[in-house]
């Protein structure tokens, strides 16, 4: 039996070498309380065997989505290695420590923006984002930027992976482990 997390890894690696733009942009799909669907890009920063973490904005339409419906559902495509990876499961925030670690090592332009950006909301013009990014400078000039109370990590635990290869002819192969108690259980789906 094959560890699906074992088997990410091995194409993540082989992704990062040779997907030319961003090989850990992955789709994240929410859906609020109704149901309704939003897909967007985000940035993998972290996986192992307890999740797939990436960060951003709680306060954001992602993050008020997954305060109401924890659940996501994650997609990587490398078009270059003619390769998918799904991924469903259950999204639990990130805790404050591993947050603070991870916005400790992003670019400090990127730290401001984080504490400039009401994320999802309306924007009257550029310039009101932009005037909020240099307030936002000259507040934590000559020091650390904190991490913003509002801004967090999310790690979406997996109950289902499908590693997804083409094939000539539309004969695709698609392997689905599915979460079974501490274990994996494999199987194959057709095309």
């Amino acid at each position: 039996m094959t560890d699906p997390c074992q088997l990410f890894e091995e194409w993540f690696a082989e992704a990062r070498a040779s997907e030319i733009n961003d090989p850990d942009a992955m789709t994240l799909a929410t859906a609020d309380a109704a149901g309704r669907p939003s897909a967007r890009m985000v940035l993998l920063k972290g996986h192992g065997p307890g999740g797939f973490v990436f960060y951003t904005n709680e306060q954001s339409a992602k993050g008020e989505q997954l305060a109401e419906n924890p659940r996501a559902a994650l997609l990587f495509h490398w078009k270059s290695l003619r390769r998918q990876v799904r991924i469903e499961g259950v999204v639990e925030r990130v805790g404050d420590e591993q947050s603070d670690a991870y916005f400790a090592t992003r670019a400090r332009d990127s730290q401001l923006g984080a504490w400039a950006s009401d994320q999802s909301r309306p924007l009257d013009s550029r310039a009101t984002f932009e005037d909020r990014f240099e307030q936002a400078k000259s507040q934590f000039e000559g020091k650390d930027v904190p991490r913003p109370p509002y801004w967090r990590g999310y790690r979406v635990i997996p109950e289902r992976i499908e590693f997804w290869s083409d094939r000539p002819y539309r004969l695709h192969e698609r392997r689905l482990f599915t979460r079974d108690g501490s274990g994996w259980t494999e199987g194959l789906l057709y095309p």
